[in-house]
């Protein structure tokens, strides 16, 4: 099992796809993946559903999702469905 973390730009445009990039990772037997949200001014359903799936894979392996650059819109979305919890955000 590969214990280094992965490195996941989030590109506006796919945040569903980038999502979906981490799972894959996390199904290689990453111990971290690191997504930065920097460049991502919101996400839509589809994204937070991505996120609820990410989060729960996840928390089933014992991986852990740091989310990076993440705006204070893109945080209260996250609040508000609890899954802000579920992620680790750096200072």
């Amino acid at each position: 099992m590969t214990t280094s973390a992965v490195w996941i730009q989030v590109d506006p445009e796919h945040v569903v796809h980038a999502l979906q990039e981490a799972v894959e990772k996390m199904n290689h037997g990453e111990a971290e993946v690191v997504l930065d949200f920097s460049s991502v001014p919101r996400i839509d359903p589809g994204a937070v559903a991505a996120m609820e799936e990410l989060a729960g894979l996840a928390a089933g392996r014992s991986v852990q999702v740091v989310l990076r650059g993440v705006n204070a819109d893109i945080y209260r979305v996250l609040k508000l469905v609890k899954l802000a919890q579920k992620f680790s955000f750096p200072a």
